[in-house]
């Protein structure tokens, strides 16, 4: 364990010898159970489900890194593995892997295939005796942070919204690590606490530690790099800024979103810290409960030419041949070309169809 949170577990230090050696008891037996659970999260399962579609799409014959990228994501299991893997790759790369686009651009797919076919799973009909029902809780609030997350990173203009999928997904990973550690976790410990802010004040009391730095521990661990570890780390701070304060918003609001108790008063700071004020933030709550409809990440290269995602766009916006050929100072012929072009690059069989596919791969 860090001399971080070996610190973090000893705030007192008695003055006689009798109390000084039941508090180094004490601070060991703190240490000797979060050890246990770090070991214990190597065994941490993925969905079924998660790991059937990435072992398809991985599998398949035309291979879609986005897809793959989406696959992962939707898991915290498999972002683990697939990031670890990464960051361990020899190379100038090596520790510096901060997202899964990085890390599957990074990685084979018969790499990635092979950490799917290796990777624990749980089901929601098939419950553990290890870890019951902790897997689904876990994974529903960790993508509903998600999810969180990439509708402010739309609203904020946020720039590093690959890395953030990764830090708002993993951001309670140290949530798991007490659960195993301590069994009154988190019910007893938690007590009547309702907020987020008022739990993680529990927790800090009781145990002498919390979920975010026991996390960001874990993260350092597994070796991920210094960007990833320091979010989950801070997701918790009052004074967090940048990418934590994303995560620390999206994480209010993701349990606001599933019907449970948030301060509005930290809600608008911590929306203030990223740039939004109330106005920005009702519109982000009111989106919550539908479908994201932000822009389209663009992982996937795209095999059009300029010209080419000219004349589609133009084509989504329903103009006809002469239209696009009178904007774009071509002749008919040569429209018909591209478009002819267009549909064979993307396996496309009608307009309807290249449409589709370019707007679902975030060329358009």
């Amino acid at each position: 364990m860090s001399p971080t949170a070996t610190a973090a577990v000893a705030p007192i230090r008695p003055a006689n010898p009798e109390a000084a050696g039941a508090q180094r008891r004490h601070n060991e037996g703190h240490g000797r159970r979060l050890t246990a659970a770090f070991e214990a999260l190597e065994a941490f399962p993925a969905l079924a489900e998660s790991r059937d579609r990435l072992l398809r799409l991985v599998t398949a014959e035309r291979i879609s890194a986005g897809d793959i990228v989406a696959a992962v994501e939707s898991d915290v299991a498999l972002v683990i593995a697939v990031l670890r893997l990464a960051n361990q790759v020899e190379g100038k790369t090596k520790g510096r892997v901060e997202s899964v686009v990085e890390a599957v651009e990074l990685l084979s797919p018969e790499a990635v295939q092979g950490l799917a076919a290796r990777a624990r799973t749980f089901d929601f009909f098939e419950r553990s005796s290890v870890w019951d029902a902790a897997p689904e809780r876990f994974r529903l609030h960790g993508v509903a942070t998600q999810r969180a997350a990439d509708r402010l990173a739309t609203e904020a203009g946020y720039e590093h919204r690959d890395r953030l999928m990764v830090t708002a997904l993993l951001h309670d990973i140290g949530k798991l690590v007490l659960m195993h550690a301590y069994p009154g976790y988190p019910n007893q410990v938690h007590g009547t606490a309702r907020t987020p802010e008022e739990r993680i004040h529990r927790e800090r009391r009781e145990l002498g530690v919390d979920h975010a730095l026991v996390g960001g521990v874990l993260a350092r661990r597994w070796g991920l790099p210094k960007a990833v570890a320091s979010v989950i780390e801070r997701h918790h701070a009052d004074d967090a800024i940048g990418e934590a304060a994303f995560v620390r918003l999206a994480d209010m609001l993701a349990h606001y979103a599933q019907g449970g108790a948030v301060s509005p008063t930290e809600l608008l700071k911590s929306a203030r810290t990223i740039g939004l004020g109330p106005t920005e933030l009702r519109s982000v709550m009111y989106d919550l409960p539908y479908p994201v409809g932000g822009r389209t990440r663009q992982i996937d290269p795209c095999p059009l030419s300029t010209r080419e995602v000219e004349v589609l766009k133009r084509l989504a916006e329903g103009k006809v041949y002469k239209q696009i050929a009178h904007e774009l100072q071509l002749s008919t012929s040569t429209v018909r070309t591209h478009l002819h072009n267009i549909y064979g690059k993307l396996g496309a069989v009608d307009r309807a169809q290249a449409v589709l596919i370019a707007t679902e791969r975030g060329w358009l």
